[in-house]
């Protein structure tokens, strides 16, 4: 695991330690923490036997909370580390499900309407745009941003279909195949692009300027044509289709930067350019 940034984050006067782990791309959550909060735990020693019951009854039901538990070493009130356990966002929303809170009722509430608007979502595609659109509009960024953005999806998910044809695997695979693209035209990963512009869990293409974002359609229209073209198959030959359609903005990014005198990457994200509102 790489080095991890360590933050303490106040939730309602109760403070709940927090690690964002680099390589993992992931906020970590001290579950004794959660627990206090969500209980009204007196001290860390209440917190921690509940969840220590808590522990034993999700155990035996086979829950992947606890199968799944990781431990870090966090500051303690007396200064020094021990092991906690803690859990990542997903696993944090499951431990509050657990656990019979009025303080948890409004994450409850939260995760039923996500569901249903998500199976909402499925039925009419066309509604996760929409919400999209006015997420984009409530962070600010601008219209034309905004119109890139969308347009950058229907992009995507033209790719997409074409390695699902292919017989490209979902997960690692796709990673894998983004990853050449983004290296073949930008010069880095995605995780690299990310660290350049001092990024952790935000959306890469949500902060990248215009020309970014065109670029990187250029790249992912370019293999969709060719892989339309060759109809490649598995995961080597659309290897091949996807860098080759990736340096077509490669060429594309060497010759605006001829012209401008400028890298067309930028280390700008969306808080550098404005486009997100600053509380």
């Amino acid at each position: 695991m790489s080095k991890i940034n360590e933050k303490i984050k106040l939730f309602e006067e109760k403070q709940v330690r927090t690690e964002w782990d680099g390589e993992a791309e992931k906020w970590w959550f001290s579950i004794v923490d959660v627990v206090s909060v969500l209980t009204d735990s007196v001290d860390h020693l209440t917190a921690r036997k509940y969840w220590n019951k808590l522990k034993q009854r999700l155990n035996a039901e086979g829950s992947e909370l606890v199968t799944n538990c990781h431990q870090l070493k966090m500051e303690a009130a007396d200064g020094k580390k021990y092991l906690t356990d803690v859990a990542d966002t997903e696993q944090i929303l499951r431990l509050i499900q657990s656990i019979p809170s009025k303080k948890a009722e409004p994450f409850k509430m939260w995760l039923a309407k996500t569901g249903s608007e998500r199976i909402d979502e499925t039925i009419d595609p066309e509604m996760s745009i929409e919400r999209a659109i006015h997420n984009y509009r409530r962070l600010g960024y601008s219209e034309n941003w905004i119109n890139q953005r969308i347009k950058s999806i229907e992009v995507r998910k033209a790719l997409t279909d074409e390695w699902d044809k292919s017989g490209v695997n979902k997960g690692l695979e796709y990673a894998e195949l983004t990853d050449l693209m983004s290296k073949t035209w930008s010069g880095m990963t995605t995780k690299e692009y990310k660290k350049y512009k001092d990024l952790k869990k935000e959306n890469l293409r949500d902060n990248m300027t215009n020309t970014e974002l065109i670029l990187n359609m250029l790249a992912e229209v370019a293999a969709t044509d060719i892989s339309y073209a060759e109809n490649p198959v598995g995961f080597n030959q659309s290897a091949d289709v996807a860098k080759r359609g990736a340096n077509t903005a490669k060429v594309a990014r060497e010759q605006l930067e001829k012209e401008t005198g400028k890298s067309a990457v930028s280390r700008l994200n969306a808080k550098d350019l404005g486009q997100i509102k600053l509380k």
